[in-house]
């Protein structure tokens, strides 16, 4: 039987049972006028009932002790969980706990690809500048959000630290606001702030955030790597995600002039261009002189670097990934991934076929906003091949069941480590010989006789 509407809240919360252990971080130490209203995790969740639909934070703010508490519940029965892409364990997403919870991803990871393919949890596709409106608009009315925090300023206001993304629609609209207050959450700026009052439970602890370590660089990811740096011009506006090729880019860059940064997310491959004086976002028309992003991913050395930085603004991502503010940055060169691309220019970003992989993210909002920025480029990277080199990424057709992320009215700048292409403004067949030219060669005479027999050239 599914239990009534949550109570009321009634504040004061009760006392910490245990002592809280002395802060090991040195980003910020914890006082002990707001500490005294920590509870235990497994108290935090308590007021979780059947039936509520809950926003999960993401990325390195994974709300780990929360969800470990909240997993531990048997009570409950048809707790929706909405999230972006989560780090480390999915407790709620395992296979007994099928009825108590569903996993709604709005951008899945690989601890959730799992549950969604066996029909366990749910996907939706989704631009990442409309999912704050889902919370804001009311047409997902959340119960509760569950939130990894910076500990409180002198004024007694907590921070979103690493992941502000679709989190501030949730923390500003949800019945609940349930967190964990953790002393080595770094302390950022811009639109982040959460005043501790506005918890209705929280823990304080003090744990290592989820750290993304980046892989040795390939050769074929170094080769992509200075092909992009060749097409970014000095006073450009970037935007990269993470993983080996934009951290390939970027490390080839030093010797850019004034380049600006206005982008979804960063990784540890931006602090040394910004360190040395390449990136000073001079050029920028929005948010001038400030680097902005929605969240940040990567190791201790990134959360150090944006903690209290007053050169780098978090921003809700349907701000960042606007792409009437985007448009209006000079020479926007956005620089997003693919799983495979047709010999049109549809590019699949989100699915194996069938088999979901992660999401439509913020390639669209940033392939169209470069497109429409003053010298704006728009780019698409991807390996030639995928499989350890016995499948090519470049195909006559796309898979059944792919997702088309990027349209082929959309796509411009399209990069292999074989070369890179412009499609915008290419007829079908151009396109078919251009593409070919890029991918890799033990496939490329396959290619053509595909194209000759589809499409008669």
């Amino acid at each position: 039987m599914v239990p009534g509407p949550a109570p009321s809240v009634a504040r004061p919360l009760p006392a910490t049972r245990s002592p809280i252990p002395a802060p090991r971080s040195t980003i910020r130490p914890m006082n002990s006028d707001w500490t005294s209203r920590a509870v235990s995790p497994d108290e935090a969740v308590a007021g979780i009932r059947s039936g509520m639909k809950i926003f999960l934070h993401g990325a390195a703010a994974t709300p780990t002790a929360l969800l470990e508490a909240l997993a531990r519940r048997t009570d409950l029965e048809g707790v929706t969980i909405y999230h972006l892409h989560t780090a480390g364990p999915a407790p709620f997403a395992e296979p007994d706990k099928e009825g108590q919870f569903r996993s709604v991803s709005l951008f899945t990871g690989a601890p959730l690809r799992g549950a969604i393919n066996e029909g366990r949890a749910d996907f939706v596709p989704i631009f990442l500048s409309d999912i704050p409106g889902l919370f804001l608009s009311g047409q997902v009315k959340l119960d509760a959000a569950l939130l990894t925090l910076s500990t409180p300023d002198r004024h007694g206001f907590c921070t979103l630290g690493t992941s502000v993304d679709a989190a501030r629609a949730a923390a500003d609209t949800a019945t609940l606001v349930i967190a964990e207050v953790n002393a080595q959450m770094p302390r950022t700026r811009g639109n982040v702030v959460v005043p501790v009052n506005r918890l209705d439970a929280f823990i304080a602890n003090d744990r290592p955030l989820h750290e993304h370590e980046p892989a040795p660089e390939t050769e074929i990811e170094a080769s992509i790597g200075e092909l992009i740096a060749e097409l970014v011009e000095d006073g450009s506006t970037l935007q990269m995600g993470i993983g080996g090729i934009p951290d390939a880019v970027l490390r080839r860059l030093g010797n850019k002039l004034e380049l600006g940064v206005h982008t979804e997310m960063f990784s540890d491959g931006l602090i040394d261009l910004q360190l040395n004086g390449v990136i000073t976002n001079r050029h920028k028309v929005v948010h001038p002189n400030r680097t902005v992003t929605s969240f940040v991913n990567g190791t201790r050395r990134l959360f150090d670097f944006v903690d209290d930085n007053p050169q780098v603004e978090f921003h809700p991502c349907d701000r960042t990934n606007d792409t009437a503010q985007i448009r209006r940055n000079p020479r926007v060169v956005a620089i997003n991934s693919a799983l495979e691309i047709d010999l049109t220019g549809q590019v699949c970003a989100d699915s194996i076929g069938y088999r979901i992989f992660s999401g439509i993210g913020g390639q669209m909002d940033f392939i169209r906003g470069a497109a429409l920025s003053p010298g704006g480029k728009p780019i698409i990277a991807l390996p030639s091949t995928a499989a350890k080199g016995t499948m090519s990424r470049i195909v006559a057709s796309l898979k059944p069941g792919a997702g088309v992320v990027t349209t082929r009215g959309h796509v411009h700048w399209i990069v292999t480590e074989y070369g890179a292409v412009n499609l915008h403004g290419a007829s079908i067949r151009q396109r078919g010989e251009m593409l070919i030219s890029i991918a890799h060669p033990d496939f490329r005479a396959e290619l053509r006789k595909q194209l000759a027999d589809i499409r008669h050239v």
